[in-house]
C-alpha cells in the first residue's frame, strides 16, 4: 500500500516498514515486495514484528523465499521475533500497483499491467506498449512468461520479446 496510507503505529513499526523497502521480489528484482503491495500490514513492538502478507498468486512459487527474506532482513535489523503471515482472504490485484511501481517494471523492461475495468475482457484486448520502443505494434506470443506473473509478448516495431505483468 502506498506509504501515505500505511498505518504506522510506533517507531518499531516505522523501522519495520524501512526494512521491507529493500526487500526485492525474487522473481522481479525491479521491484520490492513493499512496491507491489504483497506487504499488506506490519505490527511490530520490543516484543517482535508481524508481517502480513498476499502473495500476486495463490500458488505463488517464491512464496516460502519471499517470507524467509522477510524474515532474515527484519531480524538482521534488530527484531527477535519474526512471525510472518500469508492471508489471501482478499486477493492481490494488479490495480494495486502504484504508478512509481508501473514505471520501474517499465524500465526493467517488462510492460506494466494496464488497469482493470469492470470489463476485464475489453482491458485484455488493449494494446500492450513496448517498454524499450514504446510501440503499441505488439502480439501475444505466449500466455506464460519466465514466472506465473508474467506474459510473453512481441513487438512488431523493433523486434525484442518481452514479458508483460500479467493483469489480475
Amino acid at each position: 500500500m502506498p506509504l501515505e496510507q500505511r498505518q504506522v503505529h510506533n517507531v518499531a513499526e516505522a523501522k519495520a516498514w524501512d526494512v521491507l523497502q529493500s526487500v526485492q521480489d525474487p522473481e522481479i528484482p525491479a521491484l520490492t515486495l513493499v512496491d507491489l503491495n504483497v506487504i499488506r500490514h506490519v505490527k511490530a513492538n520490543d516484543q517482535g514484528v508481524e508481517v502480513e502478507m498476499t502473495p500476486t498468486f495463490m500458488g505463488c512459487p517464491a512464496l516460502d523465499r519471499m517470507k524467509e527474506d522477510i524474515r532474515i532482513r527484519l531480524q538482521e535489523a534488530g527484531f527477535k521475533n519474526v512471525r510472518v503471515n500469508v492471508n489471501l482472504t482478499v486477493p492481490w490485484s494488479t490495480d494495486m500497483l502504484i504508478e512509481s511501481s508501473k514505471e520501474k517494471l517499465q524500465k526493467f523492461g517488462i510492460a506494466p499491467p494496464p488497469v482493470l475495468q469492470e470489463s476485464l475482457p475489453a482491458t485484455l484486448l488493449l494494446p500492450v506498449q513496448c517498454p524499450f520502443c514504446n510501440s503499441t505494434e505488439t502480439r501475444l506470443e505466449s500466455e506464460f512468461g519466465s514466472t506465473l506473473c508474467k506474459q510473453l509478448y512481441y513487438c512488431d516495431s523493433c523486434r525484442q520479446s518481452f514479458e508483460r505483468f500479467k493483469p489480475l
